[in-house]
């Protein structure tokens, strides 16, 4: 009897040393921090459908954890495996496993910044977003000019969506993917979303952002739109031309920086010199300014400016007087 006891005392004095051992050695895991890797944070991309094995190797790859097993025991306890997304997420490396975990369940995708400036043209917008790995550039411009895509965003009766790619900085993830159909309608959402703060209602949407869209090519500096916009206006009003060498430019296939007296007289439906009125279409993306600048022009009587070559204008009354800014600023 007594031997029986003995050795179940035995037995349970070794089962107790062997799981104080597996404690210590679990609590070493635990809280034992990775080595640093070179860099304060890694950036890992787990993509949709990863199991938490195939993570966990990720994660490892990244120098976050070590590759092994208890890992994922420990998610498993702590049940924490099905809370971890696929995504691409930034973490501090050199955390004890349990951190690192943590951090993974609560971290928000990652976002990359793209800017895009006022005065842009849809295949240069196009090859930013292909540069940055969002989108292929040649499937980005077939939707540009797609009757049906386009009609889906709430445009009819456009040929394409020049001018509505509206200038501004989108953050994007890898993870959930973007690509070019949704990258257009968020451009062209935020476009609407600034369309409705300017617009009264009365204005005539397709004009406005041609004009807007000429108005931005023709001058960067603020306090000059306004009246850039009432010349553009004074001459409609008047029948003249817009004679706006932007337009010009347009259609000029690597553009040298030289308009030449025959660009100015190629017959193109852009080309404000030969047609008169607006041009067929926008010739860039305009911002805000500039479309309040066409909505509430300034009131006064120009009907001419020349570059002063510094970034701002000479505004004229006369056509005598345009030409004495000409020669005088254009020698």
């Amino acid at each position: 009897m007594l031997q029986i006891v003995g050795k179940g005392v035995m037995i349970t004095l070794l089962l107790g040393l062997l799981l104080s051992v597996a404690a210590i050695f679990w609590l070493f895991h635990y809280n034992r921090v990775v080595p640093s890797a070179t860099a304060p944070e890694a950036v890992v991309l787990i993509p949709p459908g990863s199991s938490f094995e195939q993570t966990a190797a990720i994660l490892a790859d990244a120098g976050l954890i070590e590759r092994d097993i208890r890992f994922s025991i420990l998610a498993c306890l702590y049940g924490l495996a099905s809370k971890v997304r696929a995504g691409e997420f930034s973490l501090a490396t050199g955390k004890p496993p349990m951190e690192t975990l943590e951090a993974l369940t609560k971290a928000e995708p990652l976002q990359h910044p793209v800017t895009i400036v006022e005065g842009r043209r849809a295949k240069e917008i196009a090859r930013r977003f292909a540069e940055r790995g969002f989108c292929d550039a040649e499937k980005f411009l077939e939707l540009v000019h797609d009757k049906v895509f386009i009609a889906s965003l709430g445009l009819d009766n456009l040929a394409g969506l020049e001018g509505y790619l509206y200038p501004d900085t989108y953050h994007l993830t890898r993870i959930p993917a973007f690509d070019a159909e949704k990258i257009i309608q968020m451009m062209v959402g935020r476009f609407f979303q600034v369309w409705k703060t300017l617009d009264s209602g009365e204005a005539e949407l397709h004009k406005t952002v041609i004009l807007a869209s000429i108005v931005e090519k023709e001058t960067g500096v603020a306090e000059e739109r306004p009246r850039i916009a009432s010349v553009f206006a004074n001459r409609l009003r008047k029948g003249m031309r817009l004679q706006s060498d932007p337009t010009v430019i347009y259609t000029i296939d690597d553009f040298s920086g030289t308009i030449t007296r025959a660009d100015l007289q190629r017959k193109t439906l852009y080309n404000t010199y030969v047609v008169r009125g607006l041009p067929a279409g926008p010739i860039c993306s305009p911002g805000r300014a500039a479309l309040a600048a066409v909505l509430n022009p300034a009131d006064e009587p120009y009907l001419y400016f020349v570059s002063k070559n510094d970034g701002t204008h000479h505004f004229s009354k006369t056509l005598r007087e345009h030409n004495r800014a000409v020669k005088k600023y254009q020698r």
